[in-house]
């Protein structure tokens, strides 16, 4: 009954399937290779144009080179008040940018308020020097708190950035999870959408250590490569990430272990909803579900063996919580099992 994170699922066969055939012989290295340029083909497919890719190790990796290459000497970059950006990357995204701002924005359940958003953003007016400048719009899908920006929320936040002349960055750490709940394209959920920069995340998924930077305007590739070395993301054996997104999109592994994922995660939601002892604190939308209960269950239940965490009340999270109880978040992957679900149904009872 582990549902602490996708982060402690381990890989998928087919993916180490991919790490061992590329484990022998030899291949050009730093991304030359044939590994890295089939696997940069099948990006191109996926988003039904040509990209940029470039291979990290992290999915903080990924957000601080992808938001350092569109800085502004005294950038601000805009955010929910609860993304990963700034709450949990310890200031990799100001480091990486040469200092770099990140500027809270607030929102309903992880989602950026478009009214909010355009008020943030006109603190920092054009004439104004001693404010700094906008220099993108950070976006999380799925968010922090397991729910999915539709495309239109998607679109029309793009459409302010245009207004403003400021990129749109979106933080795909869970992007599989999210295309698998908006049941849509890759290219409609990004480039289509708006959106110019891209976090793209394997590793909750299924892989060891792939997550990637997709640029949709190819021209920006050639700098981008210095801030890729500059950051200590090239990799000599590059073909090693390569191989794990070539084992993750052979015959649709990406999306259908998302899809698993969400579905564990709708049926632990349903167990919650039945339960006389728990409820949930809102509707999941993706594979992250939180529920409200007594601490002295949660204490009982993780004593018995379920493995979850206790999680901050958001705040834009006005339901009452009485003083012994708490919020709780449950991660679904590609490795949990209806076993587990049912095993949890039967200790919660």
């Amino acid at each position: 009954m582990i549902f602490s994170s996708d982060n402690w699922a381990g890989v998928h066969s087919q993916v180490a399937d991919a790490l061992t055939r590329a484990a022998g012989g030899f291949d050009s290295a730093y991304g030359s290779g044939e590994w890295d340029k089939r696997v940069a083909a099948r990006f191109n497919d996926i988003f039904e144009r040509e990209v940029a890719v470039f291979f990290v190790a992290t999915g903080s990796a990924a957000n601080s080179l992808a938001l350092a290459s569109v800085q502004r000497p005294g950038g601000v970059v805009f955010a929910h008040s609860e993304a990963h950006i700034l709450e949990d990357e310890c200031g990799a995204p100001e480091y990486f940018s040469g200092g770099g701002r990140l500027h809270a924005v607030p929102g309903l359940l992880g989602k950026m308020d478009q009214t909010a958003l355009e008020a943030a953003i006109g603190r920092f007016p054009p004439a104004f020097i001693h404010g700094g400048q906008p220099a993108a719009i950070s976006i999380t899908q799925a968010t922090e708190i397991g729910t999915v920006h539709s495309i239109d929320e998607i679109t029309a936040i793009a459409e302010i950035g245009k207004r403003h002349g400021i990129p749109l960055h979106m933080d795909g750490a869970r992007f599989a999870n999210a295309l698998a709940s908006l049941n849509v394209s890759p290219a409609e959920m990004t480039w289509k959408a708006g959106v110019d920069l891209l976090s793209f995340g394997g590793t909750k998924n299924g892989c060891w250590m792939a997550e990637a930077v997709i640029l949709f305007d190819t021209a920006r590739a050639a700098e981008f490569a210095f801030i890729q070395k500059r950051g200590a993301q090239l990799f000599s054996k590059s073909r090693f990430i390569a191989a794990q997104f070539e084992g993750y999109f052979d015959k649709d592994l990406w999306l259908t272990s998302a899809a698993h994922a969400n579905r564990m995660a709708a049926d632990l939601a349903a167990v919650l909803e039945k339960s006389a002892r728990a409820r949930l604190a809102w509707r999941p939308q993706s594979n992250e579900v939180f529920a409200i209960m007594p601490k002295a269950l949660a204490k009982n239940l993780q004593d018995n063996g379920a493995k979850f965490y206790d999680w901050r009340k958001p705040a834009s999270f006005d339901s009452a919580l009485d003083s012994d109880a708490a919020i709780y978040r449950f991660v679904t992957s590609f490795a949990t099992a209806e076993a587990d679900v049912a095993a949890f149904a039967k200790l919660l009872g």
